[in-house]
């Protein structure tokens, strides 16, 4: 019984940690560019996970890893680590942050397209029931509601949330060949990310920063990154798998009360519709389904 506590409330703080993404990354991109924000997230994610490699005693880990194993890192990282949230932080952006955010979710989407495309897994009347399910609640956010007269606040914008939701999708099935521990590899993979941003930043060039933009940066990179990985980890180990993936899709939900408190958005109707009907979706899709990290499929 205690371990089941220590798990919800462990699932629970990292859809806390994750949902305020949105909200953070839209008060920062207002100052930032994209990829200058993501720089520092990245940096202070790999970072505080390193940290808490350490302090778990995984520390060993960290440089027993083979030219190989850093290849493996150097892809997974570049897919799934920069140009996924490139592409979200852009998306942020040019987007409302809960427009950006919910079409992005279509990601858990992407995984079983991808799984029946790339590991040829049955494409079952369940599964298909879920897709439609999802897109059309995608279709509800994107219109506001008035899927008749088909309308987008920025093309471009939903474009790069689309196509992250995609990399990730992707980024997630090939990551299941890899059996890493999961500390250590998400702190590669934060490392690789923000090595190919500082190669982008030459031309644009690093900030000077205001205490404010500190403070955002360093809570994106320590709380939605690392802690936000720590907690579901923890969930992982004293909970069950499936019971707390299912949890863990609090985020998009704790995402819209992150986004009203702090950057005043108005919650449309037509988010909130759109939300459940994708989230039903996934949840369809994943009923018989061990669950994995949203953020870091096997270790990733």
């Amino acid at each position: 019984m205690f371990n089941s506590r220590i798990a919800y409330l462990c699932v629970f703080l990292a859809a806390a940690c994750w949902g305020s993404t949105a909200a953070v990354v839209k008060l920062l991109v207002s100052d930032l560019s994209a990829l200058q924000a993501l720089f520092f997230m990245c940096l202070f994610a790999s970072l505080s996970l390193i940290v808490i490699s350490l302090l778990t005693g995984q520390g060993r880990l960290l440089v027993s890893y083979s030219g190989k194993d850093l290849a493996a890192f150097a892809v997974m990282g570049f897919f799934g680590n920069f140009l996924y949230n490139l592409l979200l932080y852009i998306a942020i952006d040019l987007l409302p942050a809960q427009e950006a955010f919910l079409i992005n979710y279509l990601w858990p989407v992407m995984v079983v397209i991808f799984s029946i495309i790339i590991l040829r897994e049955p494409a079952t009347a369940r599964k298909l029931l879920g897709i439609l399910c999802s897109f059309l609640g995608v279709a509800v956010v994107v219109t506001g509601g008035s899927i008749s007269g088909l309308s987008f606040s920025s093309p471009a914008g939903v474009a790069c949330a689309c196509l992250g939701a995609v990399v990730y999708g992707c980024y997630s099935v090939v990551g299941k060949r890899y059996k890493y521990e999961p500390f250590t590899s998400v702190a590669y993979f934060y490392l690789f990310a923000t090595l190919y941003c500082l190669v982008f930043l030459l031309r644009e060039g690093v900030p000077a920063l205001s205490a404010r933009q500190w403070g955002g940066l360093v809570f994106l990179g320590t709380v939605a990154g690392g802690l936000g990985y720590a907690f579901w980890f923890c969930a992982l180990r004293y909970g069950d798998t499936a019971r707390m993936a299912t949890m863990i899709f609090l985020t998009p939900f704790l995402s819209l009360v992150y986004i009203r408190l702090l950057i005043r958005e108005p919650i449309l109707p037509s988010s909130v519709i759109g939300l459940i009907l994708i989230t039903t979706g996934i949840v369809i899709q994943s009923a018989r389904r061990t669950g994995r990290s949203p953020r870091a499929a096997d270790g990733v």
